[in-house]
């Protein structure tokens, strides 16, 4: 097995024989639209949206099949055909064998080099794909060399298949939509325009144009054209041997039509004279576009080999400018992976939860969570925008504390459930508070929370448990006041709503109903009596931390009270003598949604901001108390931890039986009680010890989502279908791991969060076991395989973590403070360990020195320089640089030297 190198800390790295390891694919996007994969034999697809796919959709199942696969062949007279990217039944009869190609891949960020030695006809290929981050084109460019010491001759053949039409007709009247393929040749390569976007709930006249276009390294175009599969392939023939190629048949002209077939970018070069040691360049250029001008206006940019360097040059330095995070750990590998980690929610914008080959489910965009989760990493990255992005995704919640969960184009645009499915996932309402919080450590800006939002209104009302019937599409999806105004509330108001609403919809147990399910969405089948303990603890942390801000708030800004919306106030109202009883929580729920359910009065009331932070904490009090009484197990001795769920039949999920030696044991409610304050240092330690005997496998990534089960558990959701070790059932399921160590070293517990992101990032990049490029996948299988690459909110998450946690480089209300807890393994030879990030607008470079090796707890702050003035440190211990000196700064990199020991 081949393993990973890296080149460069931007995370370039290579990898030999890659075609050799299944399911490999690597992600290629522009900012316009299109996007795309490839894989070490150039398979995979290109697409813009669920209805415009460039070529053939593709599954990781069918990952590896050759029809989708942009081909070059390279015919060799005397000696036969030889396909550049390995896609021939000659080259796949001899895979594994010393006959093969010698082939590797060469990647970093959003470009692709596959470089193939063919031993018969010695002669090196090397394909570079990439997309201009500015365009809406595929580029490929191929470069071939004679190896061998004797002149050739060639003739160079591009074989693109065209799908052109919606992923939905894949299987569904794919041959039909065919049919409505208009196909030409044009002097620089073959275009199709369906006339229609075929829907048999409402046929569309098409737009599109999908083309590919070629020239050599000179700027010239092909020669013949090859523009149906039919043409290319011949009668019983195949892609992996098609029979023009190896019968050298001439093609058809530019200004060719053909009607009615599917359609092939087959681009036919003039046959060349080869030398000895001689080099040629051809490119491709794969495309889709409304405007028959920018075609040509395509063509014209891309059509020299200088060109297309240029903007490949052009494109990596783009995408390198914006992964504005790097570490530095003296650990060989692990600050390259951190580069892509850091690069994953780019791709996550880019892609949403669709468009890759593992991520087959959805029609593309990104959903409630990712909304948010995302905003994490922007606000290290991209800060600049993620204000306006916070306060617009306000307006997706309603206001019965639920929110849309269809994710339109642009800023604030959320849809109704077209479908008229009442789904609510009980854990949305617990991330926007997350986003905010860090937003504001990280600004200091309070002012946010002044903010005004509308609301989002659809048919759903009553937390999903009933319908507005006056409700309407076209009404508008704003909620109205009666008064027919749009009502838009503070930011605190929408916080409010959302985390109090919740806190009054509990179950029998007096813990918040898991209804659709939380964020473990294969929890899907216990939506009439099934809770969530693990995200009640989340919310009783939400509350706490709620009532700290909003003091905060109070004395930043000298603000001492707070307009509401009057129908919320009996939810802020009601007190402890409440609390214990689940019917009449539901009772003043419903309530209050019955208040809100079509129009809302509007009318504000001013309340003390002293009134509602004590509100806030007697509720998450009582929550705590509650959960820590009713909810902890104890296992062997020295373990213990706590339930996370109760099932459709009103069942504990969790549990420890000696006598029936059977130990159910769930991650996700040990982070949350972790996270949120609940578990005292005792349990933590408990936890720890339980986690370690049941969930860890240091082989396979870490901490697994949960111990086996051995049932099917109809009354809990679909992961229990799932064979054990896969996806929720029982993965190392990275997003839920990497919040673990986030937990843990939040409450001072930084050995062992540590060892919850080595075992990830160990696991991630040893090829042999992962068999993935680098990144952080949304799980690790059974054998360890990394699964799911590339979309996961993990990334994001682990990235905030080695940023405040680890390296403890974090916002404090708009001031930054440093406190470090790296393990003394993560000081390099030289006993430093460094972070470069941008924090108010200016960048900064963090060394940390550790010269005497320490290990953390036994180490402190001794020391801190910025330039040559040192920084005071606090009686805590922590450096803070207030964010006046900060913003007094200059533009440069500012050196801060932290000295430990």
């Amino acid at each position: 097995m081949e393993k990973i190198r890296f080149t460069d800390w931007h995370g370039t790295f290579t990898v030999a024989r890659p075609e050799n390891t299944s399911y490999l694919y690597f992600p290629i996007a522009g900012e316009r639209g299109l996007k795309g994969c490839v894989t070490p034999n150039l398979g995979g697809d290109s697409m813009l949206d669920q209805e415009t796919f460039l070529l053939e959709p593709v599954s990781v199942s069918n990952l590896h099949n050759n029809r989708s696969t942009r081909n070059f062949w390279v015919y060799v007279e005397n000696e036969g055909a030889w396909s550049a990217t390995g896609n021939s039944a000659s080259q796949e009869n001899v895979k594994f064998t010393r006959d093969q190609d010698e082939s590797q891949v060469t990647a970093g960020l959003m470009w692709h080099t596959a470089r193939r030695v063919s031993q018969r006809h010695r002669i090196k290929a090397e394909i570079t794909s990439f997309i201009p981050f500015e365009e809406n084109v595929e580029l490929m460019q191929v470069r071939l060399e004679n190896l061998s010491d004797h002149a050739k001759r060639i003739a160079p053949i591009a074989a693109i298949p065209i799908y052109g039409r919606s992923a939905d007709n894949l299987r569904d009247h794919r041959n039909v939509t065919s049919m409505l393929h208009r196909i030409r040749t044009t002097e620089h390569g073959v275009e199709v325009k369906p006339t229609m976007s075929f829907d048999e709930k409402g046929h569309r006249e098409n737009k599109k144009i999908y083309y590919v276009m070629g020239f050599t390294g000179d700027g010239f175009s092909p020669v013949a054209f090859f523009p149906t599969v039919d043409s290319l392939i011949g009668e019983g023939g195949s892609f992996t041997h098609p029979r023009v190629i190896f019968r050298q048949e001439p093609g058809v002209p530019a200004g060719t039509e053909i009607m009615g077939r599917e359609a092939m970018g087959g681009l036919k070069f003039p046959e060349i004279p080869f030398g000895a040691g001689q080099t040629v360049t051809y490119t491709i250029l794969i495309g889709v576009t409304e405007d028959e001008k920018e075609i040509e206006r395509i063509a014209e940019a891309y059509r020299t080999e200088h060109q297309v360097q240029e903007a490949l040059e052009h494109t990596k330095n783009y995408w390198k400018r914006k992964v504005n995070v790097r570490f530095s750990t003296g650990r060989e590998g692990l600050d390259a992976f951190l580069a892509w980690v850091s690069f994953q929610p780019f791709l996550r914008r880019l892609y949403g939860c669709s468009f890759l080959p593992y991520h087959d489910y959805g029609r593309g965009g990104r959903g409630w969570r990712d909304l948010w989760q995302d905003c994490l990493s922007l606000l290290f990255m991209e800060p600049d925008d993620v204000r306006e992005m916070i306060v617009s995704n306000f307006g997706g919640v309603r206001m019965d504390g639920t929110n849309a969960t269809i994710i339109g184009e642009g800023l604030g645009n959320f849809i109704a459930d077209r479908n008229g499915i009442a789904r609510v996932w009980m854990d949305h309402a617990f991330w926007p508070f997350k986003t905010l919080r860090l937003y504001i450590d990280q600004t200091g800006d309070y002012q946010i929370l002044e903010e005004l939002a509308p609301y989002f209104k659809d048919a759903q009302v009553c937390r999903g448990e009933a319908v507005d019937g006056t409700w309407s599409v076209s009404v508008g999806s704003q909620q109205m006041t009666r008064n027919k105004e749009v009502y838009r509330g503070t930011l605190i108001e929408h916080l409010l709503i959302e985390n109090l609403c919740a806190f009054y919809e509990v179950g029998e147990h007096n813990i918040i109903k898991l209804r659709g399910a939380d964020w473990n969405d294969a929890l899907d089948m216990a939506s009439e009596h099934g809770e969530s303990v693990a995200f009640t603890f989340a919310y009783a942390g939400n509350l706490s931390d709620i009532a700290d801000m909003l003091e905060q708030y109070e004395k930043r800004c000298s603000v001492h009270e707070i307009h509401v919306l009057e129908e919320i106030l009996p939810l802020l109202e009601a007190g402890e003598e409440l609390y214990g009883s689940p019917d009449k929580k539901k009772g003043l729920l419903c309530e209050y949604g019955l208040l809100c359910q079509k129009k809302v009065s509007g009318n504000k009331k001013q309340i003390p901001i002293e009134g509602v932070v004590k509100s806030l904490r007697s509720k998450a009090k009582w929550m705590k108390n509650h959960l820590r009484k009713q909810e902890w197990i104890s296992g062997a001795s020295g373990e213990g931890w706590f339930n996370s769920y109760y099932d459709d039949h009103k069942n504990q999920v969790e549990r420890f039986s000696v006598r029936e030696e059977e130990v159910r044991m769930i991650l996700t409610g040990q982070v949350f009680a972790v996270m949120s304050g609940t578990a005292e240092p005792e349990d933590i330690s408990k936890i720890t010890k339980a986690a370690d005997h049941y969930l860890y496998r240091e082989e396979i990534g870490g901490y697994r989502l949960n111990t086996d089960f051995r049932e099917l558990k109809f009354d809990m959701g679909r992961m229990f279908g799932f064979a054990y070790g896969e996806k929720e059932n029982g993965a190392v399921f990275s997003h839920m791991a990497v919040m673990y160590a986030n937990a843990l070293y939040s409450r001072g517990f930084a050995r062992e969060g540590h060892k919850v992101l080595k075992a990830l990032a160990d696991t991630a990049l040893n090829f042999e076991v992962s068999r993935m490029y680098p990144g952080i996948p949304e799980y690790f299988n059974a054998e360890g395989r990394g699964v799911y690459p590339y979309l996961t909110g993990a990334a994001s998450w682990y990235m905030m973590t080695m940023i405040t946690e680890v390296f403890g480089v974090r916002g404090e209300s708009g001031d930054l403070t440093i406190m470090p807890r790296l393990m003394a393994e993560e000081f390099g030879p030289a006993g430093k360990a460094g972070i470069y990030f941008i924090f108010a607008g200016k960048e900064f470079m963090v060394e940390i020195e550790n010269s005497e090796r320490k290990e953390f707890g036994s180490y402190r702050i001794q020391k801190a320089l910025m330039g040559e003035q040192e920084i005071p440190i606090g009686a805590d211990g922590v450096v803070r640089i207030p964010r006046e000196r900060i913003d007094a700064l200059r533009n440069s990199v500012n050196q801060i030297h932290v000295f430990v020991s």
